[in-house]
């Protein structure tokens, strides 16, 4: 069973924001949403948050997400989107400054 949207926002049931009504037309964990429509968000969300985030990603990362896709099989790619995320959220990344020599 998965967790309320809540669990991981800072929403709170009737507050009245955009997760309030998402969660009221979807349910709490997103239930009502097919599987496709929750990966599209995640990869909308993804993007947005790319485009946002400083710097550029080395030209050998391109090639792991295509390794990636041509190799693991679908449940440990979302298990490794599962991981990425957690990292992302809660753990420590390069910084532009660290970030090894582009190619």
């Amino acid at each position: 069973m998965s967790r309320p949207v809540g669990h991981f926002t800072s929403y709170t049931p009737g507050d009245g924001s955009l997760l309030d009504s998402l969660g009221q037309q979807y349910g709490s964990g997103f239930e009502k949403m097919t599987q496709r429509e929750k990966l599209f968000l995640i990869s909308a969300i993804a993007a947005q948050l790319c485009d946002q985030a400083p710097g550029r990603c080395r030209d050998q990362i391109y090639v792991v997400g295509h390794q990636i896709n041509s190799s693991l099989p679908p449940g440990d790619r979302a298990g490794l989107v599962e991981a990425l995320i957690n990292q992302v959220r809660w753990g420590r990344s390069l910084s532009d400054t660290e970030v090894l020599p582009m190619g």
